[in-house]
Protein backbone atom coordinates (compact mmCIF):
# COMPACT_ATOMS: atom_id res chain seq x y z
CA UNK A 1 0.00 0.00 0.00
CA UNK A 2 2.73 2.69 -1.18
CA UNK A 3 0.17 5.13 -1.94
CA UNK A 4 -1.46 5.75 1.37
CA UNK A 5 -0.82 8.03 3.90
CA UNK A 6 -2.12 7.72 7.19
CA UNK A 7 -2.12 10.74 10.13
CA UNK A 8 -4.01 10.58 13.06
CA UNK A 9 -5.08 13.69 15.24
CA UNK A 10 -4.53 14.34 19.28
CA UNK A 11 -8.75 12.20 19.62
CA UNK A 12 -7.47 8.61 19.75
CA UNK A 13 -4.47 8.06 18.77
CA UNK A 14 -4.61 4.44 20.36
CA UNK A 15 -6.91 3.55 17.73
CA UNK A 16 -5.03 4.99 15.06
CA UNK A 17 -2.20 2.97 15.68
CA UNK A 18 -4.34 -0.61 16.06
CA UNK A 19 -5.92 0.70 12.51
CA UNK A 20 -2.40 0.81 11.29
CA UNK A 21 -1.18 -2.33 12.21
CA UNK A 22 -4.15 -4.08 10.59
CA UNK A 23 -3.18 -2.13 7.31
CA UNK A 24 0.39 -2.86 7.98
CA UNK A 25 1.04 0.15 6.93
CA UNK A 26 2.56 3.05 9.29
CA UNK A 27 0.97 5.95 11.13
CA UNK A 28 2.50 9.38 10.22
CA UNK A 29 3.16 11.46 13.30
CA UNK A 30 1.03 14.86 13.47
CA UNK A 31 2.93 17.91 14.73
CA UNK A 32 0.36 20.35 17.01
CA UNK A 33 1.61 23.55 17.68
CA UNK A 34 -0.05 26.02 20.29
CA UNK A 35 0.57 29.77 19.99
CA UNK A 36 0.58 32.38 22.82
CA UNK A 37 -2.88 33.60 21.24
CA UNK A 38 -4.39 29.68 21.77
CA UNK A 39 -4.57 29.21 18.07
CA UNK A 40 -3.59 26.00 16.74
CA UNK A 41 -0.87 24.89 14.03
CA UNK A 42 -0.79 21.82 12.53
CA UNK A 43 1.99 19.94 10.18
CA UNK A 44 1.29 16.65 8.20
CA UNK A 45 4.87 15.24 9.02
CA UNK A 46 5.13 13.16 5.69
CA UNK A 47 4.98 13.28 2.14
CA UNK A 48 0.98 14.01 1.08
CA UNK A 49 1.88 14.82 -3.16
CA UNK A 50 -0.41 12.80 -4.77
CA UNK A 51 -0.94 10.27 -2.40
CA UNK A 52 -3.99 8.74 -0.95
CA UNK A 53 -4.66 10.87 2.82
CA UNK A 54 -6.29 9.24 5.61
CA UNK A 55 -7.09 11.43 8.61
CA UNK A 56 -8.11 9.53 12.11
CA UNK A 57 -10.00 11.61 14.35
CA UNK A 58 -13.04 11.25 16.09
CA UNK A 59 -14.66 14.08 17.47
CA UNK A 60 -14.23 13.07 21.45
CA UNK A 61 -13.85 15.83 24.42
CA UNK A 62 -12.73 18.52 23.84
CA UNK A 63 -15.11 18.30 20.84
CA UNK A 64 -14.42 21.86 20.10
CA UNK A 65 -10.34 21.78 20.06
CA UNK A 66 -10.35 17.94 18.19
CA UNK A 67 -13.05 19.49 15.02
CA UNK A 68 -10.17 22.30 14.47
CA UNK A 69 -7.27 20.07 14.96
CA UNK A 70 -9.49 17.82 11.89
CA UNK A 71 -10.12 20.79 9.73
CA UNK A 72 -6.39 22.30 10.15
CA UNK A 73 -5.16 18.93 9.10
CA UNK A 74 -7.84 18.51 5.78
CA UNK A 75 -6.44 22.22 5.29
CA UNK A 76 -2.68 20.80 5.45
CA UNK A 77 -3.50 17.47 3.38
CA UNK A 78 -4.80 19.76 0.92
CA UNK A 79 -2.22 22.48 1.04
CA UNK A 80 0.67 19.72 0.32
CA UNK A 81 -1.48 18.00 -2.88
CA UNK A 82 -2.92 15.08 -1.65
CA UNK A 83 -4.91 13.07 -4.57
CA UNK A 84 -7.78 12.55 -2.18
CA UNK A 85 -8.43 12.94 1.64
CA UNK A 86 -10.78 10.58 3.64
CA UNK A 87 -11.69 11.84 7.22
CA UNK A 88 -11.81 8.75 8.98
CA UNK A 89 -14.13 9.65 12.01
CA UNK A 90 -15.58 6.85 13.51
CA UNK A 91 -17.52 8.69 16.17
CA UNK A 92 -19.38 12.68 14.88
CA UNK A 93 -20.79 13.86 18.36
CA UNK A 94 -22.53 16.79 15.93
CA UNK A 95 -24.64 13.94 14.47
CA UNK A 96 -26.91 14.77 17.69
CA UNK A 97 -27.80 17.92 16.64
CA UNK A 98 -29.51 16.80 12.90
CA UNK A 99 -33.05 18.66 13.66
CA UNK A 100 -34.56 22.07 14.27
CA UNK A 101 -36.84 20.94 17.06
CA UNK A 102 -36.98 24.38 18.55
CA UNK A 103 -37.28 28.00 17.38
CA UNK A 104 -34.01 29.81 16.44
CA UNK A 105 -31.32 26.71 16.92
CA UNK A 106 -28.56 25.90 14.85
CA UNK A 107 -28.63 22.37 12.99
CA UNK A 108 -24.57 21.55 13.97
CA UNK A 109 -24.34 18.44 12.29
CA UNK A 110 -25.46 20.27 8.59
CA UNK A 111 -23.01 22.68 10.08
CA UNK A 112 -19.97 20.55 10.84
CA UNK A 113 -20.32 18.52 7.72
CA UNK A 114 -20.25 21.64 4.95
CA UNK A 115 -16.88 22.91 7.53
CA UNK A 116 -15.29 19.55 6.91
CA UNK A 117 -16.07 19.60 2.75
CA UNK A 118 -14.69 23.52 2.59
CA UNK A 119 -11.77 22.39 4.54
CA UNK A 120 -10.52 19.56 2.09
CA UNK A 121 -12.66 16.32 3.02
CA UNK A 122 -12.98 14.10 -0.34
CA UNK A 123 -14.83 11.39 1.24
CA UNK A 124 -16.08 10.64 5.31
CA UNK A 125 -15.75 7.10 6.97
CA UNK A 126 -17.84 6.77 9.98
CA UNK A 127 -19.44 4.80 12.25
CA UNK A 128 -23.28 4.56 14.06
CA UNK A 129 -24.57 8.23 13.28
CA UNK A 130 -27.54 8.54 15.50
CA UNK A 131 -29.85 9.44 12.87
CA UNK A 132 -29.87 8.39 9.27
CA UNK A 133 -30.39 11.69 8.03
CA UNK A 134 -27.23 12.83 8.89
CA UNK A 135 -25.80 11.08 6.21
CA UNK A 136 -27.17 13.53 3.55
CA UNK A 137 -25.63 16.69 5.28
CA UNK A 138 -22.59 15.59 3.23
CA UNK A 139 -22.30 16.16 -0.36
CA UNK A 140 -19.22 14.32 -0.68
CA UNK A 141 -19.43 10.32 -0.45
CA UNK A 142 -20.22 8.50 3.18
CA UNK A 143 -19.09 5.23 4.27
CA UNK A 144 -21.61 4.81 7.11
CA UNK A 145 -20.33 1.48 8.99
CA UNK A 146 -22.10 0.04 12.43
CA UNK A 147 -20.49 -2.05 15.17
CA UNK A 148 -23.66 -4.31 14.93
CA UNK A 149 -21.47 -8.02 13.72
CA UNK A 150 -18.84 -7.18 16.55
CA UNK A 151 -21.40 -6.61 19.51
CA UNK A 152 -22.98 -9.69 17.78
CA UNK A 153 -20.23 -12.42 17.43
CA UNK A 154 -19.71 -11.07 21.32
CA UNK A 155 -22.99 -11.59 22.59
CA UNK A 156 -23.00 -14.92 20.92
CA UNK A 157 -21.20 -16.95 23.65
CA UNK A 158 -24.53 -16.78 26.00
CA UNK A 159 -27.20 -18.62 25.67
CA UNK A 160 -29.15 -16.59 23.76
CA UNK A 161 -32.62 -18.72 23.66
CA UNK A 162 -34.27 -17.05 26.76
CA UNK A 163 -33.12 -13.06 24.94
CA UNK A 164 -34.86 -10.27 23.94
CA UNK A 165 -32.96 -6.87 22.86
CA UNK A 166 -34.59 -3.90 24.15
CA UNK A 167 -34.05 -0.74 22.28
CA UNK A 168 -34.53 2.53 24.57
CA UNK A 169 -36.43 4.41 21.99
CA UNK A 170 -38.81 3.61 18.85
CA UNK A 171 -35.91 5.41 16.78
CA UNK A 172 -33.03 2.93 17.42
CA UNK A 173 -35.71 0.04 17.09
CA UNK A 174 -34.42 -0.52 12.95
CA UNK A 175 -31.00 -1.27 14.59
CA UNK A 176 -31.95 -3.44 17.65
CA UNK A 177 -34.06 -5.39 14.95
CA UNK A 178 -31.39 -6.20 12.96
CA UNK A 179 -28.99 -6.75 15.67
CA UNK A 180 -31.66 -9.08 17.07
CA UNK A 181 -32.06 -10.90 13.62
CA UNK A 182 -28.43 -11.73 14.19
CA UNK A 183 -28.27 -13.22 17.27
CA UNK A 184 -31.61 -14.73 16.98
CA UNK A 185 -33.20 -12.98 19.69
CA UNK A 186 -36.97 -11.18 19.74
CA UNK A 187 -37.32 -7.52 19.78
CA UNK A 188 -38.68 -4.66 22.16
CA UNK A 189 -38.38 -0.68 22.32
CA UNK A 190 -39.11 1.54 25.35
CA UNK A 191 -41.89 4.49 24.72
CA UNK A 192 -39.49 7.33 25.59
CA UNK A 193 -40.10 10.94 26.06
CA UNK A 194 -36.80 13.07 26.41
CA UNK A 195 -37.39 16.53 28.25
CA UNK A 196 -33.72 17.99 29.23
CA UNK A 197 -30.44 16.08 27.89
CA UNK A 198 -30.49 14.40 31.16
CA UNK A 199 -34.40 14.04 32.09
CA UNK A 200 -36.14 11.22 30.09
CA UNK A 201 -39.39 9.26 30.72
CA UNK A 202 -39.83 5.77 29.31
CA UNK A 203 -43.73 5.26 30.33
CA UNK A 204 -43.88 1.47 28.89
CA UNK A 205 -41.94 -1.67 27.06
CA UNK A 206 -43.52 -2.31 23.92
CA UNK A 207 -42.63 -6.19 23.63
CA UNK A 208 -41.83 -9.26 25.44
CA UNK A 209 -39.28 -8.72 28.63
CA UNK A 210 -40.75 -10.24 31.69
CA UNK A 211 -38.46 -13.41 32.69
CA UNK A 212 -36.50 -13.07 29.91
CA UNK A 213 -32.39 -12.31 29.36
CA UNK A 214 -32.63 -8.66 28.21
CA UNK A 215 -29.77 -7.01 26.47
CA UNK A 216 -30.50 -3.48 25.82
CA UNK A 217 -28.89 -1.87 22.91
CA UNK A 218 -27.61 1.83 21.96
CA UNK A 219 -26.12 4.12 19.85
CA UNK A 220 -24.41 5.73 22.38
CA UNK A 221 -24.62 6.71 25.97
CA UNK A 222 -23.75 9.67 27.33
CA UNK A 223 -24.98 10.19 30.48
CA UNK A 224 -26.62 7.27 30.67
CA UNK A 225 -30.18 9.12 32.05
CA UNK A 226 -31.97 6.79 29.25
CA UNK A 227 -30.36 3.55 30.06
CA UNK A 228 -30.63 4.06 33.48
CA UNK A 229 -34.81 4.90 33.02
CA UNK A 230 -34.90 1.73 30.60
CA UNK A 231 -33.54 -0.54 33.77
CA UNK A 232 -35.54 0.73 35.90
CA UNK A 233 -38.89 -0.16 33.77
CA UNK A 234 -37.05 -3.73 32.74
CA UNK A 235 -37.03 -4.41 36.38
CA UNK A 236 -40.31 -3.55 37.23
CA UNK A 237 -41.51 -5.68 34.71
CA UNK A 238 -39.47 -8.61 36.13
CA UNK A 239 -36.83 -9.22 33.58
CA UNK A 240 -34.31 -12.07 34.51
CA UNK A 241 -31.23 -10.35 33.65
CA UNK A 242 -29.72 -6.95 31.76
CA UNK A 243 -26.91 -6.46 29.55
CA UNK A 244 -26.25 -2.87 28.21
CA UNK A 245 -24.76 -2.29 24.51
CA UNK A 246 -23.92 0.49 22.49
CA UNK A 247 -21.81 1.19 20.02
CA UNK A 248 -19.91 4.84 21.06
CA UNK A 249 -19.39 4.42 25.02
CA UNK A 250 -18.82 8.17 25.93
CA UNK A 251 -19.66 7.55 29.58
CA UNK A 252 -19.67 11.12 30.88
CA UNK A 253 -20.52 12.16 34.59
CA UNK A 254 -19.56 8.90 35.90
CA UNK A 255 -22.25 7.21 33.85
CA UNK A 256 -20.44 3.79 33.49
CA UNK A 257 -20.36 3.56 37.58
CA UNK A 258 -23.88 4.79 37.96
CA UNK A 259 -24.81 1.76 35.47
CA UNK A 260 -22.27 -0.75 36.72
CA UNK A 261 -23.56 -0.03 40.06
CA UNK A 262 -26.83 -1.55 39.27
CA UNK A 263 -27.20 -4.80 40.49
CA UNK A 264 -29.12 -6.56 37.73
CA UNK A 265 -26.68 -5.57 35.06
CA UNK A 266 -24.08 -8.24 34.42
CA UNK A 267 -22.48 -6.59 31.95
CA UNK A 268 -21.33 -3.11 29.83
CA UNK A 269 -20.31 -3.58 26.27
CA UNK A 270 -19.06 -0.81 24.10
CA UNK A 271 -16.30 -0.54 21.13
CA UNK A 272 -13.57 1.84 21.13
CA UNK A 273 -14.75 4.30 18.57
CA UNK A 274 -14.38 6.72 21.48
CA UNK A 275 -11.28 6.58 24.28
CA UNK A 276 -12.33 5.25 27.69
CA UNK A 277 -9.60 6.18 30.17
CA UNK A 278 -8.66 2.81 32.45
CA UNK A 279 -9.28 4.73 35.14
CA UNK A 280 -12.84 4.62 34.71
CA UNK A 281 -13.04 1.22 33.92
CA UNK A 282 -15.25 -1.00 36.11
CA UNK A 283 -14.85 -4.74 36.17
CA UNK A 284 -18.29 -5.03 34.38
CA UNK A 285 -17.30 -3.08 31.21
CA UNK A 286 -16.01 -5.21 28.13
CA UNK A 287 -14.64 -2.70 25.32
CA UNK A 288 -14.94 -4.44 21.49
CA UNK A 289 -12.27 -3.15 18.65
CA UNK A 290 -13.27 -1.77 15.36
CA UNK A 291 -10.56 -1.47 14.35
CA UNK A 292 -10.20 -4.62 11.94
CA UNK A 293 -13.96 -3.04 10.36
CA UNK A 294 -11.82 0.14 9.77
CA UNK A 295 -8.76 -0.74 8.64
CA UNK A 296 -10.93 -3.06 5.92
CA UNK A 297 -13.43 -0.67 4.66
CA UNK A 298 -9.99 2.08 4.43
CA UNK A 299 -8.57 -0.68 2.72
CA UNK A 300 -11.40 -1.16 -0.13
CA UNK A 301 -11.56 2.70 -0.39
CA UNK A 302 -7.68 2.90 -1.03
CA UNK A 303 -8.49 -0.31 -3.66
CA UNK A 304 -12.05 1.10 -5.59
CA UNK A 305 -13.82 -2.02 -3.57
CA UNK A 306 -17.52 -2.31 -2.27
CA UNK A 307 -17.58 -1.17 1.23
CA UNK A 308 -21.23 -1.98 1.01
CA UNK A 309 -19.79 -6.18 0.58
CA UNK A 310 -18.40 -5.68 4.22
CA UNK A 311 -21.75 -6.01 5.44
CA UNK A 312 -23.49 -8.54 3.39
Amino acid sequence: MRDIAVFSGSAHPELAAEICSHLEAPLHPVRVQRFANDCLEVQLQANCRERDVFLIQPLVQPVQENLVELLLMLDAARGASAARTTVVMPHFAYARSDKKDAPRISIGGRLVADLLVTAGASRVLTMTLHSPQVHGFFNIPVDHLHALRELAAHFQQYDLSNTTVVSPDLGNAKEAAAFARLIGAKVAAGAKQRFADDKVSISSVIGEVTGRDVIILDDEIAKGSTVLELIERLRELGAKSIRVACTHGLFSSGALKRIGDQPDVLEIVSTNTVPIPESERGPKLKVLSIAPALAEAMRRIHNGESVSALFA
